[in-house]
């Protein structure tokens, strides 16, 4: 059963640059991803938080009255709220209260399906919850079901702060295990020479229908706030064979929380070792601008700032002529496609394969057929080049192949006795 909600914003001095309004229109897509319909929404201007409330007394007066009249069942502000003002604001509107983290975290508890993205989520929320949970019985009993109550479990929650950070413990070595993991995969994907290009952006800016049109895949993508949780790694084959892998991320969203970040480190390192960055932005959203600022704060966060990328504006065909023009004024370097119909598939193919060095160059290369390190080279020649001869004459190969650029000096590097390109 869908939960009636309230929505809550504060605009202070420190937020001259900061719509009030867009960000409402944000938690209220986040509220409806949980399960909620919005039925009322306030905002205040006021120079600085109320340390106990938040809000001024007055209209925390003033919400609880709207609150009541239209039955509202949770409370959700657009801030992050203390533990000392979740408990004072849920006494004074006698229903349930949650902030702007909760909700994102929330949304990651739903949508989370393997078993690294429920450890990932499990992890943010206890972070999360810990100081909020310590001494505050009021924060226990309303844990029953509904927007905010999901994830851990009622039983984890309600144990004392040694058994949680137990928990928070294990969590953080099953994760680094993790980590490792996919580090080993990231190495086997590097000796195998296939490229990683990885997929970013704000939440809903039609990352995954990209995906799907690079890869031919058939991820699910919705139009709706963070569908995609767990990654999504395929491979992609070009036209003359040559092959990458296309990795599908979770979507980044304006102040996300720490905790969060934190804990999908092991996942966002795809981000960060990748070869190449594809920054999906909605060139239809009014906001975009703020979104843009959103996902590389978050790329700073992780690492991933220095990683090539191309800033790919989706949704181009909802524009206006003279709005494409100004993208393409301001933005140079960037491509203007529709994930949807296909258009500026073929750029930005042909964009990835400039930025990733697979332009290619002819190359002669020499190997021995008695030398298991050489067998392995040929086959891996094979894989990511174009052979156009191939002589086997008195236990040597001679291979011409059109080979990546940047990978020509590599197999030189790593296996004696290739001469120079013939």
């Amino acid at each position: 059963m869908r939960e009636r909600a309230a929505l809550v914003g504060l605009f202070t001095d420190s937020h001259q640059q900061f719509d009030p309004e867009h960000s409402l229109d944000e938690l209220s897509g986040l509220a409806s991803a949980a399960g909620g319909d919005v039925v009322l929404r306030v905002l205040q201007e006021r120079a600085r938080p109320d340390p106990a409330t938040f809000l001024g007394s007055g209209k925390v007066q003033q919400l609880a009255a709207a609150a009541d009249e239209m039955r509202v069942d949770v409370v959700i502000f657009d801030n992050e709220l203390s533990p000392a003002q979740l408990r004072n604001l849920e006494k004074a509107l006698e229903c349930k209260v949650i902030d702007r983290t909760q909700l994102i975290l929330d949304i990651f508890a739903r949508r989370a399906r393997t078993r690294e993205g429920k450890l990932q989520v499990e992890l943010a929320q206890l972070q999360y919850l810990m100081p909020r949970l310590v001494g505050s019985s009021e924060a226990l009993s309303r844990l029953g079901g509904g927007i905010g109550t999901r994830g851990p479990g009622e039983t984890k929650l309600e144990t004392d702060r040694r058994r949680i950070r137990y928990r928070v413990s294990q969590l953080g070595k099953e994760i680094e295990h993790v980590r490792r993991r996919r580090e080993q995969l990231r190495e086997r994907r590097h000796k195998a020479s296939v490229p990683t290009v990885a997929l970013v952006g704000y939440t809903n800016a039609g990352k995954t229908t990209l995906f799907n049109r690079l890869t031919g895949g058939d991820a699910v993508a919705s139009d709706a706030l963070f569908v995609t949780l767990d990654p999504l790694v395929r491979r992609v084959k070009l036209p003359d064979r040559r092959e990458l892998l296309v990795s599908d991320t979770v979507g980044f969203i304006d102040r996300l929380p720490h905790s969060l970040v934190a804990a999908f480190r092991a996942t966002l390192e795809e981000v960060a070792e990748a070869d190449l960055l594809l920054h999906v932005i909605d060139a239809s959203n009014p906001d975009r601008q703020r979104q843009i600022a959103a996902v590389h704060t978050v790329l700073r966060e992780v690492g991933a700032e220095r990683v090539p990328s191309i800033e790919i504006f989706n949704k181009c065909d909802e524009l206006e002529p003279g709005e494409r023009a100004r993208i393409a004024a301001v933005h140079h370097g960037a491509l203007c496609v529709s994930a949807l119909d296909g258009e500026g598939r073929d750029e930005l193919v042909a964009a990835i394969e400039s930025r990733l060095g697979l332009d290619t160059a002819e190359a002669r290369f020499e190997f021995s057929a008695d030398d298991a390190a050489d067998r392995e080279a040929i086959a891996q020649l094979y894989r990511v080049g174009r052979v156009l001869s191939h002589i086997a004459t008195d236990g040597r190969i001679t291979i011409d192949a059109q080979v990546p650029r940047r990978l020509v000096d590599r197999f030189r590097k790593d296996h004696a006795g290739v001469p120079a390109a013939g």
